[in-house]
């Protein structure tokens, strides 16, 4: 058989076009870009504009530098040199950016610069533009966090334990040095006592170093003694001035990264050691609805419990007020959010710790022995433990977290633990037990826990886990966004804002995909019956009505 000749379309780079198109013409109508673009010239930009001073060379107008930033984010490009790239070869930055070409060093000013402070309310007119058009609910909110990793060093750290091991150490070695020097020079020393060694001050440890020095200068001490107190008089009072930098920069944390002091080390699930090695990294937190995330915030605590209060007060300054139902994991259910939420009068759809092993017919969640599983007699104010007996209330206790919140413990005794059969098992306390109860939060977690199962509890259950953490999914795993590019709470607060705004405006271009297809299918529907309509009508109208049933 004769093989037949290819033939190729037309393939000429020279032709020359008479009306050749635009970009305009070259993108689709239900393109993201176009989403993007629409949503950015809607919102208000005076904030931003009054960032900029008069006079001097003209800037880039800030409105185009936002939407290729945000559409930047929204195509996986995080980088400002591929963004100066993308402008000069991608049409649809091309398009959005008017044929401007900024550079990398323009638009990462702009980024770092130009949106410190003005990010946030960005993103809170964006979401409450939103809001008005039926997409988001801030009445009704899902929340939880999740670890994004700094791009700080991840070996060179600061532990707030070193610094305090360091300073106790200095206050012990001094210490022992003025009892030595008591001891060989104590007519030099007879009326020179320092001060408490335990709280220590770099100009207070020079001047006692320094008098321990003059007292020893002229007796028999041993070599080993005196290069101790060169060394300390050398190096202790310059360890105790970077003991006080240290922690004015920790404020309270626990560690910080050298190379970004703002990010704090934590446990990441991304572990490629497979070792539970600790990252500096920053907490977000996110409260979303359908998927659309309506607030963020950063933060350095490391667990979820110490940021609902923040995160929420945020939410209200930013958007307005706060929403009137909240719907979270077992990771905020302390009895401090229980309380922040019941005082704001906001529905706290949140488990405690043991919620789930609850739910199981006949399994204690916490044992037998756990004060929560033993019987509370109201009337008497007592408890009874697992062998009946009588614990007597014998006082209360306050307790303060790590928050300030302070929380008001009652605590009960057993009458006498010699001799039963269970004690063992019971306490580990060598005399009789006591048991710290907070009947405030019994109160709480029991309205918490009847919400939870009422059957609005129960759809909330059933949706939190496809509302809110599949936004972390779609962030990290599918944007590819585990690590900041900027250093700085700051920063990475704004970084995160685009993040955030560019998967806001793929769910909105995803919204109004499901929208058209919905209405497309609605039409092929309606179209489909109307056709089976008159086709019965035609069938009664020409056919025999022996033959109908067996057509139909």
């Amino acid at each position: 058989m004769k093989r037949q000749k290819p033939t190729f379309k037309p393939y000429d780079q020279g032709q020359l076009m008479v009306l050749p198109p635009t970009l305009e013409e070259l993108i689709a109508a239900d393109h993201p870009v176009r989403v993007v673009n629409q949503i950015i010239d809607k919102i208000n930009l005076v904030p931003l504009l009054k960032k900029y001073k008069g006079g001097g060379c003209s800037s880039y107008h800030p409105r185009m530098m936002l939407k290729v930033l945000i559409y930047g984010y929204l195509s996986n490009i995080y980088s400002s040199r591929k963004l100066e790239a993308a402008t000069r070869e991608n049409i649809y930055f091309m398009w959005l950016s008017g044929m401007e070409q900024p550079d990398h060093n323009t638009l990462n000013r702009f980024r770092s610069e130009r949106l410190k402070g003005i990010i946030k309310q960005i993103f809170s007119e964006v979401v409450l533009l939103m809001a008005s058009s039926g997409h988001v609910d801030l009445q009704q909110v899902y929340t939880d966090g999740t670890k994004i990793e700094s791009s700080a060093n991840r070996y060179t750290f600061v532990w707030g334990k070193a610094i305090k091991t360091s300073r106790e150490r200095i206050s012990k070695q001094l210490e022992e040095l003025w009892q030595y020097a008591e001891q060989v020079a104590k007519q030099e020393l007879a009326d020179q006592t320092p001060t408490q060694f335990a709280a220590i001050d770099p100009e207070e440890v020079r001047k006692t170093i320094e008098l321990i020095d003059r007292a020893l200068e002229d007796k028999p001490v041993a070599k080993k003694i005196r290069q101790k107190v060169k060394y300390a008089k050398k190096h202790w009072p310059g360890q105790l001035k970077s003991c006080q930098e240290k922690e004015s920069i920790l404020e309270g944390r626990n560690s910080y990264s050298k190379t970004d002091k703002d990010a704090t080390f934590m446990r990441m699930k991304e572990d490629h050691m497979g070792n539970g090695q600790l990252k500096p990294a920053y907490n977000v937190q996110i409260s979303t609805s359908d998927q659309i995330i309506a607030h963020y915030s950063i933060h350095q605590n490391p667990t979820d419990t110490l940021t609902l209060k923040s995160h929420l007060d945020t939410f209200q300054q930013e958007l307005g007020a706060k929403p009137k139902e909240l719907v979270a994991d077992a990771g905020y259910g302390s009895e401090e959010n229980y309380d922040y939420l019941a005082s704001n009068q906001i529905e706290a759809y949140v488990k405690d710790n043991y919620f789930d092993k609850t739910q199981h017919k006949n399994e204690l969640a916490k044992g037998n022995f756990h004060p929560d599983n033993l019987h509370y007699n109201n009337d008497l104010n007592c408890y009874y433990c697992p062998m009946g007996q009588h614990m007597k209330f014998i006082g209360n206790k306050v307790e303060t977290t790590k928050s300030g919140y302070q929380r008001r413990l009652s605590r009960y005794q057993a009458c006498n633990c010699n001799g039963c059969p269970i004690r063992g098992a019971c306490h580990k306390s060598e005399n009789d037990r006591i048991i710290e109860v907070s009947h405030h939060l019994i109160e709480l977690r029991k309205r918490a826990r009847e919400l939870l199962n009422s059957e609005k509890g129960v759809a909330h259950r059933k949706k939190r886990p496809v509302d809110v953490e599949p936004v972390f999914g779609m962030i990290k795993q599918n944007r590819g966004f585990r690590r900041f590019l900027l250093k700085g709470i700051e920063k990475v607060t704004i970084e995160f804002g685009l993040v955030a705004l560019a998967h806001n405006m793929m769910k909105l271009c995803t919204l109004i995909d499901l929208k058209g297809f919905l209405a497309a299918f609605l039409h092929l529907l309606l179209y489909t019956l109307s056709c089976i309509t008159i086709n019965a009508r035609l069938q009664k109208r020409f056919l025999p009505a022996k033959l109908i049933p067996i057509l139909s």
